[in-house]
């Protein structure tokens, strides 16, 4: 799991939304305000008040996130600023943490989640579950996604509302000079001009490319690329586990 850099260590104690789950960080770089509910899919998953994870709805009974954010979760989907009470948002008690069964956290491997919730949400135009990778299949280099988060944004600053930016999938060969031990079932992605910052996204939030969740970010090192756990790879789990 990354460390924090200095700068938010020392926003840590001037802003109340700077921390996320694990003692981890993330910012949306170079990213701009999102529409307001274009990704009816994102979740806000709450932890405290200074403590939270991305996470995306993959059923209106489940959601997708990163293993290493489980927690005494509360889900809050249809929000874009996450400090107002929205009527589209719904907020959502977790039933059952369905972590997968070879998940590591040191290093992190296999860091992916799945949350049953107390009940369904209810879909509407606020509220939608993202489609999932139909088949195990690799996403093509160069092939251009998407992140999305509540964390900090450029320059360290913090944000409420929901924030986005592309990235592009880097070749494997390149994802093992940056990270020697990198294991099968991860992705990685960078900003087009891999601009030098803390993170890559908000954790467990996902990697979109054409309108598909392929990856969940993980980690990575404060700087580009970011790691995403391959949802393809997963899939007959991920499968399973909702059966």
């Amino acid at each position: 799991m990354r460390e924090p850099c200095k700068l938010l260590i020392l926003l840590a104690l001037l802003s109340p939304t700077s921390a996320h789950a694990g003692a981890s960080w993330s910012e949306i770089v170079g990213g701009h305000e999102a529409k307001p509910h274009s990704r009816p899919y994102m979740a806000y998953l709450k932890r405290t008040n200074l403590d939270f994870c991305g996470g995306f709805l993959v059923d209106p009974g489940w959601v997708m996130t990163a293993a290493h954010c489980q927690g005494n979760l509360t889900v809050i989907l249809g929000a874009h600023n996450i400090h107002k009470q929205e009527a589209s948002q719904q907020r959502l008690a977790v039933q059952s943490y369905h972590p997968h069964p070879a998940y590591q956290d040191r290093p992190l491997v296999n860091d992916i989640l799945l949350l049953k919730l107390k009940g369904k949400a209810k879909v509407n135009k606020y509220v939608r579950a993202i489609g999932l990778p139909k088949f195990q299949r690799n996403v093509a280099p160069w092939s251009q996604c998407s992140i999305a988060g509540w964390g900090h944004i450029d320059q360290g600053k913090a944000t409420d509302k929901l924030f986005e930016t592309n990235v592009i999938i880097q070749p494997s060969k390149k994802c093992h000079s940056f990270n020697p031990g990198i294991t099968n079932g991860i992705i990685c992605a960078a900003s087009k001009y891999w601009v030098k910052d803390c993170s890559q996204g908000d954790d467990g939030g996902p990697l979109v490319c054409n309108r598909t969740a392929e990856g969940i970010f993980s980690y990575d090192f404060n700087h580009p690329p970011g790691f995403y756990t391959s949802i393809a790879y997963h899939l007959s789990w991920i499968k399973k586990t909702m059966k």
